[in-house]
């Protein structure tokens, strides 16, 4: 097992990467912010627009919702090396308000794991975002080129997220 962490030239994020056994890799990045956790919330949780402002993300939608558990397919485009690439997720989401957490594990989809949590916290000083993703390619796939792709979008969408939510805290405005 070996892990890295790097801080992103932006002070407030931190990115960490873990190969583990069998091709699996553990990407972590928090993000610590000035926003109300309500609204960063309301943002993770429009799961029907996600792909309006989050870069890469092909399509989202809410297939169903039982409670506080969801069923969303996303698709997720990339370009590597010149090549196309999609991958499609039917993920099962468990919302849990209450500790700022929603947790998705994926159900079927182009991958053999895909599963992982955001997790929302406020102190006194700030609100950290935190998203940490466990992915496993199929036989086939370019696990190294999927690493790279994905460590250099997590700060992104973090970032991204952040957008929507300062976006969203704005008053509307009059013509």
């Amino acid at each position: 097992m070996e892990a890295e962490t790097a801080v992103c030239p932006l002070d407030t994020i931190q990115q960490e990467m873990e190969r583990l056994a069998q091709g699996c890799r553990r990407l972590a990045v928090l993000l610590r912010l000035d926003l109300d956790t309500d609204l960063l919330w309301s943002v993770l949780t429009d799961y029907n627009n996600l792909s309006r402002f989050i870069p890469n993300l092909a399509s989202s939608r809410q297939l169903w919702r039982r409670g506080p558990v969801v069923g969303v397919e996303q698709v997720g485009c990339q370009q590597f090396c010149g090549l196309n690439f999609s991958a499609r997720v039917e993920l099962e989401l468990t919302e849990e308000r209450s500790d700022g957490r929603l947790s998705f594990r994926m159900k079927c989809g182009d991958f053999r794991r895909f599963e992982g949590l955001w997790q929302i916290r406020r102190d006194d000083d700030a609100t950290s975002l935190f998203y940490e993703l466990t992915v496993q390619g199929r036989p086939g796939m370019p696990i190294t080129l999927i690493e790279k792709r994905l460590r250099e979008d997590l700060a992104t969408n973090l970032r991204a997220v952040q957008q929507e939510a300062q976006r969203r805290a704005l008053p509307p405005s009059t013509p």
